[in-house]
């Protein structure tokens, strides 16, 4: 038996044919059709059918599918609540994949959930029983792994990591609360930041490297700086670092974690990142350890992997 996983995204569907150990047998990136919500269950429909044919299986061998979605899941893993960057509100997905093959298991599940999942399967999470995930990227999303099983919420809601508050009263989040750990670890945190340095000195290092043009100051931009030892650009990093530690140790508090994985592009900063990172998060937490904090494994199969698992994860 074959699992079918769909990593949907506002550009792109990541779709794929899985095997029982999380092994993407076959894979496919197609456009994100944005005319309806009726045409990306035609693409579903469509991808599913194509990878068969290339694996000379049939409907027969599919054991499941699992969909991921940028966005929050009803607690039954039917619907879509909200997913922006699809246009996708209350949108009935499980029912209308189902439609299409029916006594053959869907779940839906938000991407970075499913991300998490995907570790369990020969990533940074195998042969782990606790562990967490956070993705670093244009904001902060993660999942939690409790007993070998995808953490969903004691009530199905979910989990949102990027919005527990860090710092009360603290900077505005997009989500219209202040002090979320989303607002000073993603890595739109370090653009921001970077972004003001170059305001107050035009000729200063993190202007240079981006030719002189703000609008091309990313977190890159200021990462690399902080490597050569501009002052300025490692007073930006070791501030990130800090905040990053912070929220880290009060989750390893809660639920003291065999292992912490890192996703997105800060994550890609190496030593530099990770060696100050372990040691701040040793000084911050009750415990007073240094956790295990790696990159995570997975990379742009994550989610496709994850999705692909759900069901087999939920037995």
């Amino acid at each position: 038996m074959i699992h079918v996983g769909f990593d949907i995204g506002g550009t792109n569907i990541k779709a794929g044919l899985v095997n029982e150990k999380g092994q993407i047998q076959i894979k496919r990136n197609v456009p994100f059709p944005r005319e309806s919500v009726q045409a990306c269950v035609d693409t579903l429909d469509n991808l599913i059918k194509d990878m068969l044919n290339e694996a000379k299986l049939t409907v027969k061998d599919i054991a499941d599918i699992g969909i991921a979605v940028p966005g929050s899941i009803d607690p039954s893993w039917s619907i879509v609540v909200n997913a922006y960057n699809l246009g996708f509100h209350d949108v009935p997905l499980k029912a209308m994949v189902s439609e299409r093959y029916p006594g053959i298991p869907v779940a839906l599940a938000n991407d970075a959930n499913a991300a998490a999942l995907a570790e369990l399967y020969g990533g940074a999470f195998e042969g782990k029983k606790t562990a967490i995930l956070l993705t670093l990227g244009t904001g902060v999303g993660g999942g939690i792994i409790l007993n070998g099983k995808m953490f969903n919420g004691g009530r199905g809601n979910g989990v949102e990591i990027g919005h527990m508050t860090l710092a009360h009263k603290g900077k505005p989040c997009t989500c219209g609360n202040k002090g979320c750990f989303e607002t000073y670890c993603a890595a739109t945190a370090l653009v921001k930041a970077g972004k003001e340095a170059f305001a107050q000195d035009p000729n200063g290092a993190i202007a240079k490297r981006a030719g002189g043009k703000i609008e091309r100051v990313n977190a890159k931009t200021v990462v690399d700086c902080a490597k050569n030892g501009d002052p300025v650009a490692v007073a930006i990093f070791d501030e990130y670092i800090d905040c990053l530690a912070q929220g880290i140790a009060s989750l390893a508090d809660i639920l003291d974690p065999e292992v912490v994985a890192l996703g997105g592009g800060v994550s890609l900063a190496g030593d530099f990142l990770y060696e100050p990172l372990k040691k701040k998060v040793a000084e911050k937490n009750f415990f007073k350890v240094e956790y295990d904090v790696v990159p995570a494994v997975m990379g742009n199969d994550a989610g496709t992997i994850g999705a692909a698992m759900l069901v087999s994860n939920a037995k």
